[in-house]
């Protein structure tokens, strides 16, 4: 792992965490963090089965036209950030990928936050995003249960809507469909 005397993290430093852990390079510095929790996973792969099919897929009506990856290794000048979702318009999806990360900046973002990314989530990379014009990014946090919204402008990301608990929006870019914000909280799934 990187040195802890102020060398910069390599991509090779990432290869030295264990396996049940996840690796990003942040402003130099190598952060490792465990795999997320059932809270996180829930509200990831809940908020996938919304968007996916309708906008990669063009299911059910939807536009088509994007590219979703959950968990992606993306590098944005010399960090290498892991979103919990992130997406990219198809034309500007790179045709080749020769290798582990995709070093086009995504067209949206989305961060799961836990206590211990938040931070990180809202100042470092919210930052990175902001440089390399990532246009819109989502903030979620399952334990309060709120949704924020920032948008690109000029070259800030700036705040553009909080929804919380059961709300039912329609939310930048993904405006064609409704997210029942509900079905984001494990809090919220019905026993069997």
């Amino acid at each position: 792992m990187a040195d802890l005397a102020g060398k910069k993290a390599t991509y090779e430093d990432l290869f030295d965490i264990p396996e049940n852990m996840t690796g990003e390079i942040i402003n130099g510095k190598l952060i490792v963090t465990p795999r997320p929790s059932p809270k996180h996973m829930v509200s990831t792969s809940a908020l996938g089965a919304k968007i996916v099919p309708r906008y990669q897929f063009g299911e059910g009506g939807g536009p088509g036209g994007w590219l979703i990856v959950f968990e992606v290794e993306v590098r944005l000048g010399e960090n290498t950030i892991v979103p919990d979702l992130a997406g990219w318009r198809k034309e500007r999806f790179p045709k080749k990928l020769e290798t582990n990360w995709i070093e086009v900046a995504p067209d949206w973002i989305c961060e799961v936050l836990s206590p211990r990314t938040a931070l990180r989530d809202r100042t470092e990379k919210m930052k990175i995003y902001a440089e390399h014009r990532v246009g819109y990014v989502w903030l979620i946090d399952p334990l309060n249960m709120t949704l924020e919204v920032f948008e690109l402008k000029s070259s800030a990301l700036v705040p553009a809507g909080v929804f919380g608990a059961k709300a039912k929006a329609r939310i930048e870019p993904f405006t064609e469909i409704i997210i029942d914000l509900a079905d984001l909280w494990l809090e919220d799934f019905p026993e069997s």
